[in-house]
């Protein structure tokens, strides 16, 4: 029996490496490549509802990015507090604002799509550029950076939506660690030709390819998803690319307890179960394997099989995963996270094995 665990041992790190090197390695270890500007139309969509002090501070930072043309759609989704009030000052004060007011609707209510929908629809430009309520762009240049990807053939470009560094919390670092990680994941299998997903605090495509499927209509009963659903469905290797230049991130603020980040970690995780069978499969035996990997050499050394052999392989994992994720770190600027990395990881993957369990039993709340 040990020697059977021992053999599915080898095999995880076999395939970790796979992952981590093969396909991870298509962000970790390129060279970033610059684009030239472009002057295309962008319509910059921010969908908000109750969320009065952001977009009071944020909105400002996007009517001042130095671009040639392009409109803000502001669509308030029925707030109760004062956004549809913020909002309206804004396109009194900047040319460019447009606001789309979307009322209660009971077929609809609390679904963030349909909101979303009107504002794409209220859109003028052709090529459309998200971001949340909560988010702000790192730079001036964030609208440059990102439509600088778009080309006849490259309609879809995934961007990276950071959070912000908060000092001497080690939940911060849990927290941006899962994040890095999940970039890692969909900008390396974007850039191999199998796009999977991509995050609404920094995403843009052509607004043909909105039409191209009817917008959100096959899954528009799903409360979330507008964002890595969306992209599921519609992007492919041939018209998705990806964009992880520092000056187009944006940041949002993290949550700041354990139990706030698991809530928000539930709604998204409970979206995966809506991708295709192929992109289930390949996230499924990614979580399996990084599982099966803090598990199975806790056996064996709680017996003493093998035990020279089994912390060599150990050491080795780490090595290959450390640079691997080391180097797509310092490209998304995380590099700090990487300094308790061992131990974050054993937190994060035992947090997911957690959030899968609870979801089984009930449902996590979404959009409201």
């Amino acid at each position: 029996m040990l020697q059977l665990i021992f053999f599915a041992f080898i095999g995880v790190v076999a395939i970790q490496f796979i992952y981590y090197v093969l396909i991870f390695g298509k962000l970790a270890f390129v060279k970033p490549k610059q684009n030239n500007p472009k002057k295309i139309p962008v319509s910059v969509i921010v969908c908000a509802k109750n969320e009065e002090e952001n977009v009071a501070k944020y909105i400002p930072l996007l009517a001042e990015q130095n671009y040639p043309d392009y409109e803000i759609v502001l669509i308030d989704d029925a707030s109760f507090d004062n956004t549809l009030e913020v909002f309206e000052e804004f396109e009194r004060q900047y040319k460019n604002v447009r606001l789309v007011k979307v009322a209660n609707n009971e077929a609809f209510w609390g679904n963030k799509k349909f909101a979303l929908t009107l504002g794409i629809k209220a859109a003028r430009k052709e090529y459309l550029l998200f971001t949340d309520a909560d988010c702000y762009p790192t730079s001036r240049n964030w609208i440059t950076e990102m439509s600088s990807h778009f080309t006849l053939q490259k309609t879809i470009v995934l961007g990276y939506g950071a959070y912000e560094k908060i000092p001497n919390s080690f939940l911060n670092k849990i927290i941006r660690f899962e994040t890095l990680l999940a970039a890692t994941q969909y900008f390396s299998w974007a850039r191999i030709g199998r796009p999977f997903m991509g995050v609404g605090r920094n995403l843009a495509y052509k607004r043909e390819e909105f039409f191209k499927v009817d917008g959100y209509r096959d899954h528009l009963k799903i409360r979330s998803g507008d964002d890595d659903l969306f992209v599921n469905q519609v992007a492919h290797g041939k018209n998705t690319t990806v964009c992880y230049a520092p000056e187009s991130f944006t940041y949002s603020r993290p949550k700041t307890t354990f139990g706030s980040w698991f809530t928000q970690k539930r709604r998204h995780i409970s979206t995966a179960k809506h991708y295709k069978s192929s992109d289930k499969l390949q996230l499924g035996l990614f979580y399996a394997t990084q599982l099966s990997f803090l598990i199975l050499p806790v056996i064996l050394l709680a017996f003493q099989f093998e035990w020279i052999a089994v912390t060599a392989i150990i050491g080795f994992r780490y090595l290959f995963t450390w640079l691997t994720l080391g180097f797509a770190a310092g490209k998304l600027k995380e590099k700090d996270v990487m300094v308790w990395y061992p131990v974050i990881e054993m937190v994060v993957v035992f947090t997911q094995l957690n959030i899968f369990i609870t979801n089984l039993f009930s449902k996590p709340v979404h959009w409201k």
